[in-house]
């Protein structure tokens, strides 16, 4: 073995220890794959089913109504009384791709009859029903 002199540098070692980097991802990768299903945005709202067919989904104005009778203009919750006073400008700001209503299958039907009410008062011609498909039993 070569002893180095005191002027002479010793060689560069170019090799990047991957190991701890491949332990960093895999710590990731398992973060984001139990993290990512939590994340799903929206109001919870169980839709009743049907044999419609599907449209091309859009950027809309979203109303949902929950089975305790809230309601949320696409996910900020309001009173029927809030939302009587504020749908006509969401409707003027948001709703220019269409206003789709989301109500949950087990809500009274007296709310959905006035949130309609509200809806139609705005002048709003463009509304969907968001409904669950049908499961066709063979």
């Amino acid at each position: 073995m070569r002893r180095r002199s005191r002027g002479e540098r010793t060689p560069l070692n170019a090799e990047i220890n991957v190991v701890s980097l491949i332990d960093v991802m895999m710590l990731l990768m398992v973060i984001f794959m139990i993290t990512a299903p939590i994340m799903q945005g929206g109001v919870d709202v169980k839709l009743p089913k049907t044999e419609a067919t599907p449209l091309d989904s859009k950027s809309g104005l979203v109303i949902s109504i929950t089975r305790d009778g809230s309601i949320y203009a696409d996910e900020e919750k309001m009173t029927l009384k809030n939302f009587r006073i504020v749908f006509k400008s969401l409707a003027t700001r948001r709703g220019k791709d269409g206003v789709y209503l989301r109500a949950d299958q087990n809500v009274n039907y007296g709310i959905v009859a006035q949130v309609l009410a509200i809806i139609q008062g705005a002048g709003v011609t463009n509304l969907g029903f968001v409904t669950a498909p049908e499961e066709v039993v063979k």
